[in-house]
């Protein structure tokens, strides 16, 4: 984290997170790609679902992802995570599942269950970044008649290596066997929506999928907030 950056973001006027222009959290113009319907994402490796997602990670949206997990702007959890509710909502239509009254009846409401952060990236950001976007979500849900809850179900087994220089490749052997479920009684037998906040390669979603099959939970299916865009050559 940026000591002088992080020191001016205090004394200075907050500005757009996107574009750093407007006097306001976020812009009209840097809001809009997050409040756009979902789609299948193109990135899926084998056997994982298309992850729905909302958005395209590039432009305004890099700044504002950055601007919320690394420089404490978690007031941009609100706007983030509805557009994760809108991601997750899509990846539940396809199924049947229960409604508020039914999931008092005792039917399982879904689970939504997220790749965990590195611990010292946690550390080091003061918060647990995806866990808040999670939460919003889960409550935007809620409100709408989407009853989730939000299960804290995957850990790292081990250090892997920082994915951002890391190949395509390099990321799935990166992450083989990384993540682990905590309590497979929490989950196996109920619907799970897997979830984060970009698909790049879909690595990391792949691992964590793994492991929540192999400890019984239905996967319905993965959201994210955004997806980098796929470059082909000229």
């Amino acid at each position: 984290m940026n000591f002088l950056a992080d020191l001016l973001d205090l004394i200075l006027p907050e500005h757009c997170a996107g574009c750093g222009l407007a006097p306001v959290l976020l812009c009209d113009a840097c809001a809009l790609p997050l409040q756009g319907p979902a789609r299948p994402a193109r990135t899926a490796p084998e056997g994982l679902p298309p992850p729905w997602t909302v958005t395209t990670y590039e432009g305004p949206l890099r700044a504002i992802l950055a601007a919320y997990k690394e420089h404490g702007r978690t007031a941009l959890a609100a706007p983030l995570g509805e557009a994760l509710a809108t991601a997750v909502k899509a990846a539940l239509t396809p199924h049947h599942l229960p409604t508020t009254r039914e999931a008092h009846r005792g039917h399982d409401p879904p689970s939504l269950v997220w790749v965990p952060s590195r611990r010292l990236a946690t550390r080091r950001r003061g918060h647990d970044a995806l866990r808040g976007l999670v939460d919003v979500a889960a409550q935007r849900l809620r409100t709408t008649g989407v009853p989730v809850i939000c299960v804290d179900a995957l850990r790292q087994r081990g250090r892997v290596a920082d994915q951002a220089a890391l190949t395509a490749r390099e990321r799935t052997t990166n992450l083989a066997g990384a993540l682990d479920v905590t309590s497979p009684t929490q989950i196996a037998g109920r619907p799970v929506v897997l979830v984060d906040d970009v698909v790049t390669t879909g690595a990391s979603l792949a691992e964590a999928a793994r492991s929540l099959r192999k400890a019984g939970a239905d996967l319905l299916g993965t959201a994210t907030i955004a997806a980098t865009p796929r470059h082909h050559p000229a």
